[in-house]
């Protein structure tokens, strides 16, 4: 089976480790080092201190599902709706939030507030996250 079509990102030094982190199966984020503040999406410096020593350290890749659409509209050949796109919450720091794609559950069952765990595809040099029932 052949994967949808995905727009995948330009890969640079301040995306990187954002992008190629799930060939080791892990969702890389910037973190401050001296306050320790996660910063997503990545900026060039700390937004709480203004720390500018920033490291990509790996979440612990669970999350609670904040939101969510189920997208009904055809927008690319090959890649068929309906499909689901969710905001999840990180444990990690209060705000702390990633959007990606909800699989492994019809759309008609995904709720609010429902567990998941980072899965990655890997399209070219890129692993894209996306999130998955945590309960498997």
């Amino acid at each position: 089976m052949s994967q949808p079509f995905r727009v995948l990102p330009r890969l640079d030094d301040s995306n990187r480790h954002y992008w190629t982190g799930g060939e080791h199966g892990e969702l890389r984020i910037l973190r401050c080092d001296a306050c320790r503040t996660w910063i997503h999406p990545p900026a060039p410096i700390c937004p709480s201190c203004r720390g500018r020593a920033l490291t990509p350290e790996p979440t612990s890749g669970l999350g609670e599902l904040h939101t969510f659409t189920v997208n009904h509209q055809p927008w690319y050949p090959g890649l068929e709706p309906p499909y689901t796109i969710g905001v999840v919450a990180l444990p990690e720091q209060e705000g702390l939030r990633i959007t990606a794609g909800i699989i492994g559950i019809e759309p008609g069952d995904v709720r609010i507030g429902l567990a998941v765990r980072v899965v990655f595809e890997q399209y070219d040099d890129v692993w894209l996250p996306f999130f998955e029932p945590a309960d498997g």
